[in-house]
């Protein structure tokens, strides 16, 4: 079952508020337990309100679909000023504060399922033209070069025959993976206005707007910047060496 946090965020801390109000109205010194958590209660759940609506929110990594920039148990922390400040729960754009550019890592809503939350790279903004063949990206007619690091070492165990690569996507380089002998699955594609075009690293294991086309800009979260923990009981629960490490 899907909850959702940011709903549930918000009546939480309008029922502590309303219950803080209206028992400071009726009853005298002492006031009840119930009124007194409160009031103990409301200032921080607000303050966490505001921070993770209009600043800063933390996700996990489920999937490997983002190796080798992020694994499976990293925990990252998302700007969401970084593309409008929008209202929780609705998420009417209040405040416009900037835009996706490519090859920034973004968190938005799954297009097929709003409810769940996709953190893929941007590749293509409005009005680009982008081509997949053999495994290589075109924006606007120029090929984004790739440097072969060699064999990806799988912190998860993966037994796949993958290859790590250094992409430069037109000024922004990353690393990425393919998988040997996996089909290309080539495409051309103009990226419509109001929209945005996004892969995962994982090249050959991702479900990417390859196969359910675009991210709508109402869809944006935020941009991720930034792993503050990693916690995963199958490759060595803890490494503490992704703390403070920036995605790039």
């Amino acid at each position: 079952m899907n909850i959702d946090f940011s709903l549930l965020l918000v009546l939480i801390t309008l029922a502590c508020g309303i219950i803080w109000f209206i028992g400071s109205l009726i009853f005298r010194k002492p006031q009840s337990i119930l009124v007194e958590y409160a009031r103990s209660f409301f200032p921080l759940l607000l303050l966490v309100l505001v921070l993770r609506s209009f600043i800063f929110e933390p996700f996990r990594i489920p999937s490997g679909s983002m190796k080798p920039t992020l694994l499976v148990g990293d925990f990252i922390l998302v700007n969401k000023f970084a593309y409008g400040v929008r209202l929780p729960v609705i998420h009417k754009k209040i405040l416009d504060t900037g835009e996706p550019e490519r090859g920034d890592v973004a968190v938005f809503r799954y297009p097929l399922d709003p409810r769940l939350d996709y953190i893929k790279r941007i590749v293509g903004v409005p009005g680009d033209v982008l081509q997949y063949r053999d495994k290589k990206l075109v924006v606007n007619g120029v090929e984004a070069s790739q440097d072969l690091l060699g064999d990806y070492d799988d912190p998860d165990g993966g037994r796949q025959a993958t290859v790590e690569i250094v992409e430069d996507l037109i000024g922004v380089e990353h690393r990425i993976l393919t998988t040997r002998n996996a089909r290309n699955g080539d495409f051309e594609i103009k990226v419509p206005e109001g929209m945005y075009f996004a892969m995962g690293d994982n090249r050959d294991n991702s479900n990417d707007s390859r196969y359910w086309r675009f991210v709508p800009e109402d869809h944006l979260v935020g941009r991720a910047f930034m792993v503050w923990m990693h916690f995963n009981r199958n490759n060595g629960w803890f490494k503490l060496g992704r703390v403070g490490e920036s995605i790039q």
